[in-house]
């Protein structure tokens, strides 16, 4: 049995709540997903106590998507599918992070956006089987962001500065 003892009244609000995280993935090769699991190796202990983890695939199976404190966004916007699903998660989240080269400058994904013509009309069934944009998106012509972290893979420096930027500001 356990020693903590838990307050059931309706009108206690905890001393903190947890900052609500999401995290989402579209055209793109995951790794960033990678480097933040990696990340999450070393900081798991810390960050437990600060994050709800509401939409991690990579970490939960059940996930809820009703708000995010910070929504943060891999990959480039290749189809309306995706730009709907983008600007559904920008509506309910406070802060949103563009992660990667796809998301934040929408390459290497968005290579096809520099093809000739004929190249185009030769994956022209595969655009069209995925219905996919005429012109693969960085996540930033779609939605405001408010933060980067480019690279292909992220640099884990660059990632951990801007979350701990975040959470200081979700401190105040």
């Amino acid at each position: 049995m356990s020693n903590i003892v838990k307050n059931k009244s309706k009108n206690t609000k905890p001393t903190h709540e947890k900052i609500k995280i999401g995290w989402f993935t579209f055209s793109c090769s995951e790794d960033n997903t990678m480097v933040m699991l990696e990340i999450l190796n070393d900081h798991w202990q810390e960050w437990k106590k600060i994050f709800d983890f509401r939409n991690v695939h990579v970490l939960k199976r059940k996930t809820k998507f009703d708000e995010f404190d910070i929504a943060f966004i891999e990959g480039a916007i290749a189809s309306e599918e995706h730009a709907k699903k983008l600007r559904d998660i920008r509506k309910i989240s406070k802060k949103l992070v563009a992660v990667g080269s796809c998301a934040v400058v929408g390459m290497p994904a968005g290579q096809r956006n520099t093809f000739s013509d004929k190249q185009k009309d030769e994956i022209g069934f595969l655009l069209h089987r995925f219905a996919s944009l005429p012109k693969v998106l960085k996540v930033s012509e779609v939605v405001k962001v408010d933060a980067s972290v480019p690279g292909c893979p992220m640099n884990p420096d660059t990632f951990l500065s801007v979350v701990n930027g975040l959470v200081e500001e979700f401190k105040k």
